[in-house]
């Protein structure tokens, strides 16, 4: 089954460009379905077609869903809640109030990924289209997996020993709920599902991740932001898309400057991103809802490409940590050592190669760090940064 994530910043039209990314796959035979990871569920307003907690067909092909939050929790969590809301109602917190907070933060998010693993299984369908919250929550959910497993490896099985040492005199001496074994093969078995998805959605084969974006300063930084995120947590991306982008056909004197802002934008969304493949969308005489003009848009945006397709395969970037020094590492095809020049103003690291130039936005774990050195080979730039003491 083909995985493909749409991210990016609020209001780029990534919610748009997915549905009518799903519309297409389904029109060219892929039997596909589309489901949201956002809380704010909008699927159901763009297709402007009552959804529910299943995948239900809504044209050839083509099935769509907005998952019920408190069913999904329910199926994955419901073991472990139970023992937060007790925990927490044996502290005085109102019982209905204990139980809402009980859910933690991303849990909605991550119950949701838990389908895409469930549809992979089941292999009903060739392609999952995944609508992402906005860039921040959507890195924190990718992010989610990979800071389980520190905790599950470190922590989980001192805790898990300890909890079984306490709870006979605990329970002598106190009414304080003690989680019991139950609990903790809840929690392992939620581990072993995320870290499940995250070996699905970092396989290149399978998964990738893809940009929308508008041509305008704000996004685009956002978006460099995301992406370098991406490549830090082994997230494959395949493709940007420019969304809104004003036609040259627009006439109107009125536009003048945002047809000239949105080239230059343009221009600069495909240096940040090379050599990622770069599709634009321009901006609709009409608002986009319903199948008719979400049709429309997919035919637009890629049309005699395969939707489903692999745009581009390999890592772009990647960061990895070398004994006290993290090393930032870059794919640069076809060009000479003597090429490169480097420039560094605290979060952004600027690239220039002949007369094109290339910014990344850096990681926060990298902002802190100097460039210690810089080398080239085999079609690869390579940047070390020196950790502080603190880090080593």
């Amino acid at each position: 089954m083909r995985i493909i994530l749409y991210t990016g910043k609020g209001g780029v039209g990534k919610t748009t460009v997915a549905a009518a990314t799903a519309l297409r796959a389904a029109e060219l035979g892929y039997k596909t379905v589309i489901l949201s990871t956002d809380p704010a569920h909008s699927l159901s307003d763009s297709f402007d077609i009552p959804l529910g907690n299943e995948p239900q067909l809504i044209t050839s092909n083509l099935w769509a869903q907005e998952t019920n939050m408190s069913q999904t929790l329910r199926a994955h969590w419901d073991t472990v809640q139970e023992w937060i809301t007790a925990l927490l109602a044996w502290r005085g917190i109102d019982e209905v109030i204990a139980d809402d907070i009980a859910v933690l933060p991303g849990m909605e998010e991550l119950a949701n990924l838990l389908c895409i693993a469930h549809y992979h299984d089941d292999n009903k369908y060739d392609v999952a289209i995944v609508d992402c919250a906005p860039t921040g929550e959507t890195l924190r959910l990718l992010s989610f997996p990979e800071i389980l497993r520190w905790w599950m490896h470190r922590i989980f099985p001192k805790g898990r020993a300890i909890a079984g040492m306490v709870r006979p005199l605990v329970r002598l001496t106190s009414a304080m709920p003690i989680p019991g074994d139950e609990v903790f093969d809840s929690a392992e078995h939620l581990f072993s599902e995320l870290d499940r998805v995250q070996n699905l959605l970092s396989d290149p084969e399978k998964s990738s991740m893809r940009l929308v974006v508008n041509p305008e300063k704000m996004v685009i930084k956002e978006a460099q932001r995301t992406f370098t995120y991406l490549n830090l947590y082994g997230y494959p991306t395949d493709l940007v898309i420019c969304n809104r982008f004003i036609s040259e056909e627009v006439k109107d004197p009125y536009f003048d400057y945002w047809k000239k802002s949105q080239k230059e934008y343009y221009a600069l969304i495909e240096e940040c991103f090379a050599p990622l493949p770069v599709l634009s969308l321009p901006l609709f005489q009409q608002e986009v809802v319903g199948i008719p003009m979400l049709q429309a848009v997919g035919k637009t945006l890629y049309r005699d490409n395969d939707p489903a397709k692999l745009f581009f395969h390999g890592q772009i970037q990647s960061i990895k940590r070398e004994d006290s020094s993290y090393i930032l590492s870059l794919a640069l095809p076809f060009i000479a050592k003597g090429d490169i020049n480097l420039a560094r103003n605290y979060d952004e690291l600027t690239i220039q190669v002949a007369s094109f130039r290339r910014n990344i936005i850096l990681p926060n774990i990298l902002r802190g760090l100097s460039v210690d050195k810089a080398r080239f080979e085999d079609e690869r730039l390579e940047i070390s940064f020196q950790a502080s003491d603190k880090s080593k």
